[in-house]
């Protein structure tokens, strides 16, 4: 008897896991999103219904970006200004603020909670995680600061914003780019029946805050200490490498497929159809604002081509979905290195660690089946094209927030289904495998080996 007491005392003082806790944790900010978004003060005409409400916090705090509302006009100042805190919170990791807020307090930060922070932010060692928090929320907060400052220039003088609009406007956007988000106070006004302004100036702005936002913590950090340290780690290198060859592809892509005649960009100049056409290949691997205005205009070859960017996303502990280029860089490495038959993946000198590419391989396949389920079922419930639902749910599922018009005919059973997609891909594969299964026992007994067929 005293035994079995001990052994539940045991079990009873074990940590919680760090995937549990960044699962459990997405999931009461969620619900507490939605319960703020329900109150009356958020709305313009009657509080939002639950399954509305739910959907908007999750798609803001997994910095999605799809919506059945239009912020905008269904909003009031107050919802957009909720709307605005849960992109940042779902931006910078709630894990982040959480550590922040115990430091204000005075309280001391935890052994688990320094794991479950390292893990949230793509980390290998949680060595000086407080200190390193603080300089990451700091960059955070000024990089976005600079970007809106630079909207604010920009727009300050355009007659369909007020002063204050306009400073509004540049503060909300600048985090919703830098975040990935794509959420936007522009569609639904009668200004703006487009959408973004799509001039050289704002595409660029955010561009760059998109492309900065999706290069993740680890390498955003280690760019800012080239100056000192000169060197980069693997993984930035790998990473640099990956997003530069996706921006430039995908942007030869939009260009090839929709300049053509018949494509959405035929009558633009040629700079023009160079920049919408780059902003559109960084903005569809995670951040999900639309260069072109009519997405359901898009050539299939396009559509394919977005869907593919959507899927491979951003970098690992970046504020973007996807399987990350950290997947697919290893599965790259590993396939070119089988094909000249070496044993280890290479690069730039080094070898990838083992298990890097099983895990790779784990988060793949677990990512195809999810997006492959979820299609099947958004077919099963709605009268749709295989191409709507296919793009709908890699969408969410890459936290991108793009959709070729098909998010407001969701319903109920499909708001759900892409909520738990926006959910699983802010939180990424492995964490949610993780936080669902065993620890991994040691088995002393082994079998002999024997081949199967492969290819």
């Amino acid at each position: 008897m005293a035994a079995r007491q001990r052994a539940r005392a045991s079990i009873a003082r074990r940590p919680i896991p760090s995937a549990v806790r960044l699962v459990v944790g997405l999931a009461l900010l969620v619900l507490v999103g939605t319960l703020l978004l329900m109150l009356p003060a958020t709305a313009t005409e009657e509080p939002l219904p639950w399954n509305v409400a739910l959907f908007t916090a999750t798609s803001a705090l997994s910095v999605t970006g799809l919506s059945t509302i239009i912020p905008a006009r269904d909003l009031t100042i107050f919802g957009q200004m909720l709307l605005l805190l849960l992109i940042q919170v779902g931006g910078v990791g709630f894990m982040v603020v959480a550590v922040v807020l115990l430091r204000l307090f005075g309280r001391r930060v935890g052994l688990t909670d320094r794991i479950a922070l390292s893990d949230s932010l793509g980390l290998l060692s949680p060595a000086a995680i407080v200190q390193l928090t603080g300089r990451v929320l700091l960059t955070v907060l000024t990089i976005e600061g600079v970007g809106a400052l630079l909207l604010y220039l920009h727009w300050r003088n355009d007659p369909r914003l007020a002063e204050g609009q306009a400073l509004f406007y540049a503060i909300f956007h600048a985090v919703s780019a830098f975040c990935n988000a794509g959420f936007d106070l522009f569609t639904g006004t009668p200004g703006y029946p487009d959408g973004i302004p799509r001039d050289g100036a704002t595409l660029a702005v955010f561009g760059g805050l998109i492309f900065l936002g999706g290069l993740g913590i680890p390498v955003v950090a280690e760019l800012l200490a080239f100056a000192r340290v000169r060197r980069f780690s693997l993984h930035t290198r790998l990473t640099l490498l990956v997003v530069a060859l996706l921006a430039a592809g995908g942007a030869l892509g939009f260009f090839l497929a929709e300049g053509r005649p018949g494509g959405t960009l035929e009558g633009e100049p040629l700079v023009s159809r160079l920049m919408i056409s780059l902003f559109q290949s960084i903005s569809a691997r995670s951040a999900g604002f639309a260069g072109i205005a009519t997405l359901d205009e898009l050539t299939p070859a396009s559509q394919l081509l977005m869907m593919a960017l959507m899927f491979i996303g951003c970098a690992p502990a970046s504020m973007g979905g996807g399987i990350t280029t950290g997947t697919f860089a290893a599965l790259a490495l590993s396939l070119w290195s089988f094909v000249r038959g070496d044993q280890h993946a290479r690069f730039g000198g080094r070898e990838l660690a083992r298990g890097t590419v099983q895990r790779a391989a784990a988060v793949l396949s677990v990512s195809l089946t999810v997006v492959l389920l979820a299609t099947w079922l958004m077919l099963l419930t709605h009268d749709a094209t295989l191409d709507q639902a296919a793009f709908e749910v890699v969408s969410a599922f890459a936290t991108c927030g793009l959709t070729l018009g098909f998010t407001s005919e969701l319903n109920l059973f499909g708001q759900l289904l892409i909520c738990l997609m926006m959910f699983w891909g802010r939180l990424g594969a492995l964490t949610i495998v993780v936080a669902l299964t065993r620890q991994p026992r040691p088995h002393p007994v082994h079998y002999p080996e024997e081949q199967i067929l492969i290819g």
